[in-house]
């Protein structure tokens, strides 16, 4: 049994419904165009955020086809052909936006035409085809998850392959060639390279070729399904397995059960404050705490009116159809699954119920109503109850969807409008601007890596929220070393300017008459208080510390400074009166240094320890040294 039960049309039919398809085809390119004029506005208005700067970072960290680079566990994701994409962009154009925005709107246009190709497949020509196509075209559900990089290189990968991946099953369904197979499962290859969840789109494909199949008449939809597409479900389940073995060996589990208290919260966000209005022309307004992303804000109204609608859309569905008494189940179940991922993966202590409000994690819903709708459209018109004809009588029906139609396009709009806006107050544009020009300016003085601030990556992002990863993809910068002669460091806005280590502790005077802490070619630091030994005022925990060494040297040479704990660096020296900035990790009681040159004999006098700060101007105020009245450097 295919999957199409309509009598082979008379050839007058036939010509009218070629020309209609062509009109309809032309009119759904159309709609197509408008969306990727205003998605490219969207993006070539947004910026570099977040994760955006974490994989700018690693794709100057490592090589483009490095195992380590792709095969990267971000977070739980497992995403090679992402990391792929922003690596090469990365090395064409470090830091640059215009080809992330340019990619965004290539991504953008294939999901486009993927989901205009499955609605081909189901409606052929007819014109409510436009109806589900311009529900995912211009729906703000998937606004979100196209505007930031990042996550458009997981999401516009995975809403192409679920309309790809069943536009194929269909066609296999109805002809038996086997090349539908074989194109859905490099679909699903592809697919998975780019987002884990694209384990979903074999279920996804399987659902509604049963779907279609059932509305056809079909009394046994199921085992129909199972042997027509018997070829693309075993390959699919073999790339599931393999897939399943790379993953499960190169990314930790990020599946978290504590807290599962918050789970209902997180769905009623998800779903009344995020996905119904989104889908209808929502939320028409955003909020939004930097450096987190906009999350969706509806009113009362919109919220009380998206259920209402949903609810007359099922219900209508049902007075109009046949045999589609489980395609409004199936959608509500890949909404529910997709959030209960979100409360798995991302749920927990200290996670806001705004996240769920974030949409990222329901875009791909998208596609499924759109494909949804198509079955239903498809399906078996019954018998108009008495009751209802005057509302869905031939007359009234135009009128009423150009109403609906109307209002949902200006929602949208204005959703698109305000999120954009939300999304332009990303304080990471002018960061980087300013960084970028500044690093550029001045390129002879190494510089200490430094978190960036905090508006633009929080510590938790670490080890890529140091500026040494995010601008180390710069061609035109300074060298980043772990010690400088000349201390600055870049501000909240990204400046640079002159820096000083803060008093956290006091790098001590030493015991040596006449020069304080001595070290030469044959003496080494291994201990506070002794020849060689820079002693601290009160130990220190591990951590990342800043060490000013003022120190005076008989000629130019290399020492190795190193704290307890940490990894040893390599230091220049100059000769005469000197100061070196050091970078050290570890701790203990004292900094250990040794001479690397033979014949280099130093004298170290006292200073301070701790962090980098922005230099205080002269009558800045007192500095309070920690255990000491000040630095006094010996001479």
């Amino acid at each position: 049994m295919t999957i199409a039960t309509e009598r082979p049309p008379a050839p007058r039919a036939d010509a009218h419904r070629a020309f209609t398809g062509r009109r309809v085809l032309v009119a759904a390119l159309a709609l197509i165009v408008v969306q990727l004029v205003v998605r490219g506005v969207v993006a070539a208005r947004g910026y570099f955020y977040w994760d955006d700067l974490i994989l700018v970072a690693r794709a100057g960290e490592h090589p483009l086809l490095s195992a380590d680079f792709l095969l990267y566990d971000h977070d739980g994701h497992l995403m090679p052909g992402a990391f792929l994409v922003a690596g090469i962009l990365t090395k064409l154009a470090p830091l640059h936006w215009a080809l992330p925005a340019i990619s965004l709107v290539v991504l953008q246009a294939l999901a486009s035409l993927a989901v205009l190709r499955v609605l081909r497949v189901i409606l052929g020509g007819r014109p409510t085809l436009l109806i589900p196509l311009a529900l995912y075209l211009f729906s703000p559900l998937t606004l979100p998850s196209f505007a930031w990089w990042a996550n458009g290189l997981n999401q516009l990968p995975l809403q192409a392959g679920l309309a790809l991946v069943t536009a194929e099953a269909i066609l296999l369904y109805r002809t038996g060639r086997i090349r539908h197979a074989v194109a859905g499962a490099g679909i699903l290859v592809v697919s998975l390279a780019f987002y884990e969840k694209s384990v979903v789109i074999p279920f996804v494909a399987f659902v509604a070729v049963a779907l279609l199949a059932h509305s056809a008449g079909d009394r046994r939809p199921i085992r129909s399904t199972v042997r027509a597409c018997a070829s693309l479900w075993a390959g699919a389940v073999m790339i599931l397995v393999g897939w399943a073995t790379v993953y499960l060996s190169h990314v930790e589990a990020p599946l978290r059960t504590d807290h599962l208290d918050d789970a209902a919260a997180l769905l009623h966000h998800g779903t009344s404050l995020g996905l119904l209005p989104a889908l209808f022309g929502g939320p028409w307004s955003w909020d939004r705490w930097p450096p987190s992303p906009p999350w969706a804000t509806p009113p009362v109204v919109l919220v009380v009116g998206a259920w209402l609608f949903i609810a007359a859309v099922i219900v209508g569905n049902h007075l109009r159809r046949r045999r589609i008494g489980w395609v409004w189940p199936a959608v509500a179940a890949y909404a529910l699954l997709s959030q209960l991922a979100m409360v798995l993966t991302r749920g927990g202590e200290g996670t806001a119920v705004e996240i769920a409000q974030t949409l990222r994690y329901v875009a791909d819903t998208s596609v499924i109503v759109a494909i949804a709708l198509a079955v239903i459209d498809q399906s078996p018109r019954r018998a108009t109850h008495p009751a209802f004809r005057p509302i869905l009588s031939v007359r009234t029906r135009p009128a009423i969807t150009a109403v609906v139609a109307a209002v949902f396009l200006a929602g949208s709009l204005w959703s698109t409008f305000t999120f954009e806006q939300r999304w332009r107050d990303n304080p990471t544009v002018d960061y980087v601007h300013n960084a970028t020009a500044a690093l550029a300016a001045h390129q002879d003085v190494p510089l200490l890596s430094q978190q960036v601030s905090i508006w633009v990556l929080l510590p938790v992002a670490a080890p890529y929220n140091q500026s040494s990863a995010v601008f180390g993809p710069l061609r035109e910068r300074p060298e980043f070393a772990d010690s400088t002669p000349s201390l600055t460091m870049l501000d909240d806005d990204g400046h640079l300017v002159p820096a000083e280590v803060s008093w956290i502790r006091a790098l001590t005077e030493g015991l040596a008459p006449g020069c304080g802490t001595r070290v030469t070619g044959e003496s080494v630091a291994v201990a506070p208080g002794i020849d060689g030994a820079i002693a601290l005022s009160q130990p220190v925990i591990p951590w990342v510390w800043t060490a000013q060494l003022n120190y005076l040297s008989n000629r130019d040479g290399m020492i190795e400074v190193s704290m307890p704990g940490g990894t040893p660096v390599t230091v220049p020296v100059q000769s005469g009166l000197g100061t070196a900035y050091v970078r050290l990790t570890g701790g203990g009681a004292a900094v250990d240094v040794s001479a690397v040159t033979p014949d280099l004999n130093l004298c170290f006098g006292g200073g301070p320890f701790g962090s980098v700060v922005p230099a205080q101007p002269p009558d800045g105020g007192s500095r309070a040294a920690a255990g000491t009245d000040g630095p006094r450097p010996h001479q």
